[in-house]
């Protein structure tokens, strides 16, 4: 039987309430994101008194799916922020389920106070989300410093080790008002360390990533944490770079079974746990399609094809904004709707501007029949969270 459990708060700090396995993914880029329009108070005047700002969205303290479709829809994205204000405006305005935290944020956010407050914003907690793995992708190691990479760490630490120093990091996290994590990566690979995956990758044998991706998502999820595990169904033997490539190929899905898609068999039952699909061409499962924006790389994962249990979690998208593999092909408006489509629970990309244009799309597709109602208000329930705080709970 599916169960819910629940992930501890820290203070007041809402956190997901996470949908489990049946039995119990890569970062964004480090670019800068487009920098913040200036006011500019001269124009405003001539234009004549600037409205004023949206009503705080009021807490929903029962049933989720009482909410209006389109705070439903604004619950399946997950959007990187500039700053504080930049949070809370998407937030408070559009009502967006969660925000991620960048190489182009200013993490006084997360120090100043301010973040609590804009978490309780909207009408369900907050999911607050970064890419922390370590070595080079580390979008926090300012604030809770540098850690080896996962490579280093499986070459030089037992994995109770790695459990102690993942939880220890995760403690960090949730005091900075983090609640979800796009780590462990439980990609299979030998490539060069600096290739996409290469040293973000523990191991090239399934066994050895298996017990340290395992011992680092316990670590999170025992400090409060989401572990998100990535990049369904394998980025460590694909054909290139995702972020620069307009295709990634996997080698054929009976090849992934063996090697690629074995870790998954076990760490998706040590829930709460996600998953993250990566845009990666799959011969024999995706056909042109990334397996993001895939009804057969979804279904492969939900039905138990990959040689595991049927998987009941929240699934989550690579960026959909700035990674070739997909900006080649759509804007992320269209990306956004495809990958809902497919059956994947959280659209991710790395800025605010095009919420208000993701929205109406997705609004237009649900009144059309292209998206379906029911499959909209399971994600929603799927990433099961609770009352906001303000309700009193």
């Amino acid at each position: 039987m599916h169960s819910i459990r629940t992930l501890a708060a820290l203070a007041s700090l809402p956190v997901l309430l996470l949908a489990c396995s049946s039995t119990a993914n890569r970062a964004a880029p480090a670019s800068s994101s487009p920098a913040a329009a200036s006011p500019s108070g001269g124009a405003a005047a001539l234009a004549g008194p600037v409205p004023p700002p949206a009503a705080p969205a009021p807490p929903v303290c029962g049933d989720p799916i009482a909410m209006p479709t389109r705070d439903k829809l604004a619950q399946l994205l997950m959007v990187g922020v500039r700053n504080a204000a930049d949070a809370r405006a998407v937030v408070e305005n559009h009502h967006v389920g969660g925000i991620m935290i960048g190489s182009w944020t200013d993490l006084s956010m997360l120090t100043d106070g301010s973040l609590p407050d804009i978490a309780s914003a909207g009408p369900l907690p907050l999911a607050v989300s970064v890419d922390e793995e370590g070595g080079r992708v580390s979008r926090l190691s300012s604030l809770i410093g540098a850690t080896p990479s996962a490579r280093v760490l499986a070459q030089t630490k037992t994995p109770d080790e790695v459990y102690q120093l993942a939880l220890d990091r995760g403690r960090q996290m949730r005091g900075l008002g983090i609640t979800i994590d796009f780590a462990p990566v439980v990609d299979v690979s030998d490539q060069g360390d600096d290739t996409v995956i290469g040293d973000r990758s523990f191991s090239n044998d399934p066994a050895v990533v298996t017990t340290y991706a395992g011992a680092y998502a316990r670590g999170l999820r025992d400090a409060g944490l989401l572990p998100v595990l990535k990049h369904f169904p394998g980025h460590g033997h694909g054909s290139g770079d995702s972020h620069t490539a307009g295709v990634v190929t996997t080698p054929p899905l009976d090849e992934l079974m063996q090697s690629d898609l074995v870790p998954y068999r076990t760490l998706t039952t040590e829930g709460p746990v996600a998953v993250m699909i990566g845009h990666l061409e799959v011969p024999g499962l995706t056909g042109n399609d990334p397996a993001s924006l895939s009804p057969a790389a979804v279904n492969l994962l939900r039905s138990g094809g990959y040689g595991g249990p049927g998987f009941n979690g929240p699934v989550f998208t690579d960026d959909l904004s700035s990674m070739a593999a997909i900006a080649s092909r759509y804007g992320v408006a269209e990306a956004v709707l495809r990958a809902l489509q497919a059956g994947v629970d959280q659209a991710l990309w790395i800025t605010t501007d095009e919420v208000p244009a993701v929205l109406d799309r997705l609004e237009k597709a649900v009144n059309a029949g292209e998206l379906n109602m029911g499959a909209v208000e399971a994600s929603v329930l799927r990433m099961g969270k609770g009352p906001n705080p303000r309700c009193g709970g």
